[in-house]
């Protein structure tokens, strides 16, 4: 079993350590943790050895070993975008609300689809309040496309489902980023081993991610670029581009990406996930086809919201051409091998020791197939 300690190491490891990406699964936990502008405090000292904040938390003894152990009955493979049954091309169908969606809408059509089936009660959602991401309860399908569009910035995202949880709510869809549904898959294990524990999780919908942003840093640089506007919508095109592109009420403006990438957690650096292996789905944009997502169908669970909400035609989903999944692959991979890598030269890899505790642990096997050879 993993080991599992309590906040004074999750403080040190994580948030003095430099690796928070601001997720929120510790966030609402307890008193003690709390976000403000994308960044998590600890406000009080926790005598507990163990706790759930450092046993959900993604950055903190991750054993992807024993999560792929949980979750699909067999060993971590570090395979570029991990298992699956099925991938499409999809968008939002007739049926969907409608919205301003960042790519084909996919990700807001399999969520309304479930909320109005009843296949979820609730689901988890990040919102924006100019340009500051806020977590979002929401239980109408109507009301799903008010979360539209990327973020861009880490999200406390996870403290709306540990609220839900905490107020009795069950089968909960979440929508997260990968650092987030990691969290949200070691919270499903029952990692303390509660007697009273039941999964509060009804579907994982995963997004694709290479990295966030810090929501303080962040705030100035674009404040310089676009002033006092009002914020719609932000979009980082395929390269060659270079640019994130920021949506206002007066108009475009582009902010190069050399301005952006110093805003990057460092925790992002050392993430080896870039299609949210852990969800029953996973959902990011098709390069060069806008208006359609890529659509990664991983459990049983993820094959039937899908084949309801087509059913229903919330939903549309075509065949996935494999030139663009060579190429997705490529880019999983080397995702993968660039934090591997980076977590090995930092000492947060596979450490031994009761003062080296890691933030990541992977087989021997897993590493040598993503780097080429044994670190």
């Amino acid at each position: 079993m993993a080991v599992i300690f309590g906040s004074n190491e999750l403080a040190a490891d994580v948030l003095t350590g430099g690796l928070c990406v601001g997720c929120g699964a510790c966030v609402d936990l307890c008193p003690y943790f709390k976000s403000h502008l994308g960044r998590t405090a600890r406000l009080f000292a926790c005598d507990l050895k163990q706790g759930r904040c450092y046993a959900h938390c993604p950055k903190a003894e991750v054993d992807l070993g024993e999560l792929a152990q949980a979750c699909w009955n067999g060993p971590y493979e570090g395979l570029p975008l991990g298992r699956y049954r099925r991938i499409a091309m999809a968008r939002a169908g007739a049926k969907a609300p409608k919205g301003n969606f960042q790519g084909g809408g996919t990700v807001s059509a399999i969520t309304a689809s479930a909320l109005a089936a009843r296949t979820i009660e609730a689901a988890v959602l990040t919102g924006r309040e100019g340009l500051v991401a806020v977590p979002m309860l929401v239980t109408d399908p109507n009301d799903v496309t008010g979360a539209a569009g990327s973020k861009f910035m880490a999200a406390p995202t996870l403290s709306a489902l540990n609220r839900a949880v905490r107020d009795g709510r069950r089968n909960i869809g979440v929508v997260g980023t990968p650092c987030q549904i990691t969290a949200v898959a070691q919270m499903r294990q029952n990692p303390l081993g509660r007697e009273d524990f039941t999964d509060p999780v009804g579907l994982a919908i995963g997004l694709f991610c290479t990295w966030a942003l810090d929501t303080r840093k962040l705030m100035p640089v674009v404040a310089e670029c676009v002033g006092d506007t009002c914020i719609l919508a932000m979009d980082v095109p395929p390269p060659p581009a270079e640019i994130m592109v920021v949506d206002t009420d007066r108009g475009k403006a582009e902010i190069p990406l050399s301005k952006i990438r110093p805003l990057v957690p460092h925790g992002c650096h050392i993430c080896p996930d870039m299609t949210s292996e852990w969800a029953d789905v996973s959902i990011g944009q098709v390069e060069g086809m806008p208006g359609w997502n890529t659509l990664i169908v991983r459990t049983a669970k993820g094959d039937q919201a899908v084949d309801a909400a087509v059913h229903s035609k919330f939903l549309e989903v075509r065949e996935f051409p494999q030139e663009l999944k060579r190429a997705l692959e490529k880019a999983g991979a080397g995702k993968k091998a660039r934090a591997v890598r980076t977590a090995a030269e930092e000492g947060r890899l596979n450490t031994t020791g009761e003062q080296n505790r890691a933030a990541l642990r992977m087989p021997p096997a897993a590493i040598e197939r993503i780097t080429g050879h044994t670190l």
